[in-house]
């Protein structure tokens, strides 16, 4: 089948695409946009997140046949073309960054809690990032910069 979807707001196509094709895989290896990452392939550990019609999903459970006239945003899309998100840059600048492998679906499951709840409270950053395992940090770093992040978001809408 050929796929038609938007792709951090431009129109994507992908040829000779099976219906049960994960997401992630037309992503990584047919649009090759390599920041979703494949580790577990069952949703469990959140490094291939995607939000898909402005709601978070795990890209590896969506079947590519899904997708088709849908909107589909990932951690490409998060930085303009010669800075990094807020996001992306608090994630730097606390340390939050350490093998990377997890990083692209945590910064897209900030992104996405930061979108609804501007000021979210520790419990919430929790929540919202539970679903996306990291081996490398212990969280608390990460954590630090989902706060830096709403922090510098709040300050940038007051200016």
């Amino acid at each position: 089948m050929r796929l038609k979807f938007t792709v951090n707001g431009r129109q994507a196509e992908a040829d000779d695409v099976w219906e049960g094709e994960s997401l992630l895989y037309v992503l990584r290896e047919r649009l090759g946009l390599p920041g979703s990452k494949n580790a577990c392939e069952q949703g469990e550990c959140g490094s291939c997140t995607v939000r898909l019609d402005g709601v978070a999903a795990c890209a590896c459970l969506v079947a590519a046949g899904q997708v088709q006239d849908r909107e589909v945003d990932t951690v490409e899309g998060l930085a303009g073309e010669d800075e990094l998100d807020a996001v992306q840059r608090a994630f730097v600048d606390a340390g939050a960054v350490q093998c990377g492998f997890c990083t692209p679906g945590l910064l897209v499951a900030a992104d996405d809690l930061l979108e609804r709840c501007p000021s979210p409270s520790d419990s919430e950053i929790r929540e919202s990032l539970a679903g996306n395992l990291c081996r490398c940090t212990g969280y608390e770093k990460i954590m630090d910069a989902v706060r830096l992040a709403a922090d510098r978001r709040a300050e940038e809408a007051r200016s």
